[in-house]
């Protein structure tokens, strides 16, 4: 779960203070056009990463304690009335929403302890870690993108086993690059990284195209599309947002990646306010993305309440 490193892209030791200094550190310069820096300037210091080996382990316990919670009661439901789950919030769709999110959670312990003990696991499990991690996550968002625009999951019959298999085994490859680029570094003690190679690395710039289609670009194109399709229009009921759930909880995040991206690539001059405020931003758009692992179940299981509740009584 995320990188503990601040925005310069030539600090890679963990510090309680960095000075901005450092981020100029390697910029190039035209003896024509020399900036002269005031030295006597208070520095710029970025406090993000002793908070979040700090919080980030009882976040990410009490989350994973929570979705647990809620993924086994939605599991349990399907169990217990697998004939109850009706469109849009069809039986096949929701288990294998269930199972993803389980994926995710499983994950939460391993993540916490590494960032809280440091990791020490080797870059091997590393690696798979954050295989598993994005697997999850490309997988839910295949899933809610294909229930958004087709009742291919209405029933589970050969056409819907077939695109199961597509949708996890397209996931689990473009998942992939998240591993390429994941590694380990010990600075000062060992920690597994989102990013250990170049900010420019194609491992890396293929899965940052890859999240930001995810994030971003798909939300946009299934919002789109249900505007300006009658089809679609006509068809979209509440229980359908229930799932877009998931689409709203990590969007920022994909907008945090991305200008991520254009200040380690120095496409964005970093400035004092971006370094000392902007992996506080990141870091909290990835949190309220992780809680699409226990806000997910409950928003499921709400809205078959309510559907129940609205076959039974006429409203919800």
């Amino acid at each position: 779960m995320g990188n503990c490193i601040p925005v310069s892209p030539s600090v890679l030791e963990s510090k309680n203070s960095l000075d901005l200094l450092e981020i100029m550190g390697n910029l190039s310069y035209d003896d024509s056009n020399m900036t002269f820096l005031d030295y006597d300037a208070a520095p710029c210091h970025n406090q993000y990463c002793p908070l979040f080996q700090h919080m980030a382990p009882t976040f990410l316990a009490i989350t994973c304690a929570a979705a647990t919670l809620g993924t086994g009661a939605l599991v349990v439901a399907l169990a217990k009335r697998p004939h109850a789950w009706g469109w849009p919030q069809s039986r096949v769709l929701v288990a294998q929403l269930a199972v993803g999110m389980g994926v995710f959670t499983a994950l939460l312990p391993l993540v916490a302890v590494g960032i809280g003990q440091g990791w020490q696991l080797g870059t091997g499990l590393c690696r798979l870690t954050h295989l598993l991690w994005h697997w999850s996550l490309f997988a839910q968002g295949l899933l809610v993108g294909s229930s958004s625009c087709s009742t291919a999951w209405c029933r589970w019959d050969p056409q819907s086993r077939r695109l199961a298999v597509a949708v996890w085994a397209g996931a689990l490859l473009l998942a992939t690059p998240a591993a390429l680029a994941s590694g380990t570094v010990a600075a000062p003690e060992t920690s597994c990284l989102r990013r250990s190679v170049d900010i420019l690395s194609p491992a890396y710039l293929l899965h940052l195209v890859l999240c930001l289609c995810l994030f971003l670009l798909l939300p946009a194109v299934l919002l789109v599309a249900t505007l300006a399709t009658p089809r679609l229009r006509a068809g979209w009921e509440p229980g359908v947002g229930v799932s877009w759930l998931f689409f709203g909880l990590w969007v920022p995040y994909g907008v945090g990646l991305a200008v991520d991206f254009l200040l380690h690539a120095q496409l964005l001059q970093p400035t004092c306010g971006t370094f000392e405020h902007f992996d506080y931003m990141l870091g909290l758009s990835e949190g309220l993305g992780v809680l699409h692992c226990c806000l997910g179940p409950a928003a499921l299981l709400a809205a078959r309440l309510c559907r129940h509740g609205a076959g039974a009584s006429g409203s919800c």
